[in-house]
C-alpha cells in the first residue's frame, strides 16, 4: 500500500477522531516516537494495553486502525459483513507469492481454484499418509539434540525447529529434500526467504518522498530473493515431472494432476510455483515458532512441563514410535501448544473489511473497504475474556468446560472464515507430535539469564532462544491429565478451533 493508497483508506473512515491513538503525535510522522520498525507488533500490542480494545497508529500518511477487543472482533469475523483483505505486509508479499493462497485478493480466481484442488491434501486420510514423514523428519531432531546432550552444547531450538518443518513439508507436500539437518548453516532458501519477508515488511512504511526510491531498492533486492525461491521451487517441480510419478495424494501432485470440479480449469504452471513457495513459506515458519515458543514455556514452568512428561510417558510409553492415533492423546501437550499459541501466535494479525457501509461496535462509521487489523495477541490477553491472569502460561484454560464457556472467535492463531488457514491440522498435528517426542526425550534446561526476545518477520519467532538438554532417565511419576479421559476428549474437539 502506498502514500495515495493510504490517504484513500483513510477517508474511509468518515469520524476516525473518535478512536484513541498515542499522545506525542507528530504533524508529519505521526505516531513515531518511542517505536521500533522491526517490532511494530510488540509496540501495537503495547499501545492496546494503554488505549483499549480499539485504536489507530498513523506512520506518515498510513493510519491504521487496530482492534483487539473480544465484542469487537465478533463483529469483525462475521462474513456476512466483513472480508478478509490483502494489505501492509501480505500485499508486500505479493512480491513472492503472488496469487498464493495467503496472498491471493478474493476476487482473484485462483484463490477458490487452488483452495478447491488443495482440499484433499488435508483430510484425515492425507494426515495419516504424511504421519511417517514427520516422524523421519523428527527423529533428525532427536539425533542433533542427542548430540547436544552428551556434548553438553546447547540447542538452538528456533534453529532446530525451522529446519525440521521445512523438511517436513518439503517432504510431505512435494517429495522434495534439502538436507537441512545435512548443513551447519541453513539452507539458502531459509536464508532468501527471511531476507524477503523483512522486506516485505519494511516496505509497508509509507516514508513521503523518499518512500518510493526506498521501495525500488526493496523492490530490486526482492527480486534477487524471489528469482532464488522460483528457481528452487522450479528444480522441485523439474524432479517430480523427470521421475514419472503421476500420484495425486500430495500437494504438488494434486496441483499438476487434479482439475478444480466445478469448472474443469487446472492451476497454470505459475500459480503452482506460487502455491508451492506459499506452503514452503507460511506452512513451516509458522509451525516452528509455535514449537519453539511451546518448548520456551514449558522450559520455565517446571510443573507443567512436569505434567506434559507425564501424559507422555503414559499414552505413549517410554519407546517406540507413536502411531497416527496416539498423536491426539496428548490432551495436555495439545493443551500447553494452544497456550504458547495464545500468548505468541506466531502470525499474529488478520485483516478485515467491510463488504458494505456498516458501524462498527454501535459507534465507528465505516465506509465499504474500511479495513481494521485485529492483533492477535491483543485479543488474547483480552482480560474480561482471559481473566486478570491473561499474561501468564496456564495450559489450562484450554480445559474442555473452560473452552466451552468463551465464545469461539476469541482464539484465532489461525486466522478466520473461510480464508483461515487451509493447513491448521497439519501443523497441530506436527507440532504435537514433535513436542511430544522432544518431552519424551529430555530435560529441558533454559539458560537463566536468558529474556524473551521476539524476532518479527511477518510471523513471530524466539530469538537467540537456546537449550540444554539431558536425556531423560525414568518416566515422571503423577498422574499426567487430572481432567480426566471425557473431558480430555473435549479439549480435543473444541481447543484451537480457527473460526
Amino acid at each position: 500500500m502506498g502514500y495515495s493508497a493510504a490517504r484513500r483508506h483513510n477517508r474511509l473512515w468518515p469520524e476516525l477522531e473518535r478512536i484513541p491513538h498515542p499522545p506525542r503525535r507528530l504533524p508529519v510522522g505521526g505516531d513515531l516516537l518511542g517505536v521500533s520498525i522491526t517490532s511494530p507488533v510488540q509496540d501495537s500490542l503495547r499501545m492496546a494495553q494503554e488505549l483499549g480494545p480499539i485504536f489507530r497508529r498513523k506512520v506518515f500518511g498510513l493510519e491504521i486502525v487496530f482492534v483487539t477487543g473480544a465484542d469487537l472482533v465478533a463483529e469483525l469475523v462475521d462474513e456476512s459483513r466483513f472480508e478478509k483483505r490483502v494489505v501492509l505486509a501480505v500485499n508486500s508479499l505479493r512480491q513472492l507469492a503472488g496469487d498464493g493462497l495467503f496472498t491471493a485478493h478474493n476476487h482473484e480466481p485462483n484463490w477458490r481454484r487452488a483452495h478447491d484442488i488443495l482440499a484433499p491434501a488435508f483430510t484425515r486420510e492425507a494426515m495419516e499418509r504424511y504421519h511417517p514423514t514427520m516422524l523421519t523428519t523428527a527423529h533428525q531432531v532427536l539425533d542433533a539434540w542427542d548430540r547436544h546432550a552428551e556434548q553438553g552444547t546447547p540447542a538452538d531450538v528456533s534453529g532446530d525447529m525451522t529446519k525440521m518443518t521445512l523438511e517436513t513439508i518439503a517432504r510431505t507436500g512435494f517429495g522434495y529434500d534439502f538436507g537441512s539437518f545435512e548443513r551447519t548453516e541453513p539452507h539458502p532458501f531459509v536464508t532468501h526467504m527471511v531476507a524477503g519477508l523483512r522486506g516485505a515488511q519494511r516496505r509497508n512504511i509509507p516514508f513521503p518522498v523518499v518512500g518510493p526510491m526506498l521501495n525500488r531498492r526493496a523492490d530490486k533486492k526482492g527480486a534477487e530473493h524471489n528469482q532464488y525461491l522460483n528457481d528452487v521451487v522450479d528444480e522441485v517441480i523439474r524432479e517430480r515431472l523427470a521421475s514419472g510419478d503421476t500420484r495425486t495424494d500430495d500437494l504438488l501432485g494434486l496441483m499438476l494432476g487434479t482439475a478444480q470440479e466445478a469448472t474443469g480449469e487446472r492451476l497454470d504452471a505459475t500459480n503452482i510455483r506460487r502455491q508451492i513457495i506459499t506452503f514452503l513459506v507460511a506452512g513451516h515458519e509458522t509451525t516452528s515458532g509455535a514449537l519453539s515458543f511451546a518448548l520456551y514455556y514449558l522450559s520455565r514452568n517446571p510443573e507443567a512441563l512436569a505434567r506434559a512428561q507425564a501424559e507422555v510417558d503414559q499414552v505413549w510409553g517410554s519407546t517406540g514410535d507413536p502411531a497416527y492415533g496416539q498423536v491426539s492423546k496428548l490432551r495436555y501437550v495439545r493443551r500447553a501448544l494452544n497456550e504458547s499459541l495464545r500468548l505468541w501466535p506466531t502470525a499474529p494479525g488478520f485483516t478485515r473489511a467491510a463488504r458494505t457501509d456498516t458501524v462498527l461496535g454501535g459507534k465507528h462509521p465505516m465506509r465499504k473497504g474500511a479495513w481494521a487489523l485485529v492483533l492477535i495477541p491483543g485479543l488474547h490477553r483480552d482480560k474480561e475474556i482471559w481473566g486478570q491472569d491473561a499474561d501468564d502460561f496456564d495450559p489450562d484454560r484450554f480445559l474442555p468446560d473452560r473452552v466451552r464457556a468463551r465464545p469461539g472467535h476469541v482464539f484465532k492463531p489461525f486466522g478466520t472464515g473461510e480464508r483461515a488457514c487451509i493447513g491448521m491440522q497439519f501443523a497441530l498435528h506436527e507440532a504435537t507430535l514433535v513436542l511430544g517426542l522432544l518431552l519424551r526425550r529430555y530435560e529441558l534446561i533454559p539458560d537463566p539469564r536468558y529474556q524473551l526476545k521476539i524476532t518479527e518477520r511477518l510471523t513471530l519467532m524466539p530469538e537467540d532462544f537456546t537449550l540444554t538438554l539431558r536425556r531423560r532417565d525414568r518416566p515422571v511419576s503423577g498422574p499426567a491429565d487430572p481432567s480426566g479421559t471425557a473431558a480430555a476428549a473435549g479439549a480435543a474437539a473444541s481447543a484451537g478451533r480457527p473460526g
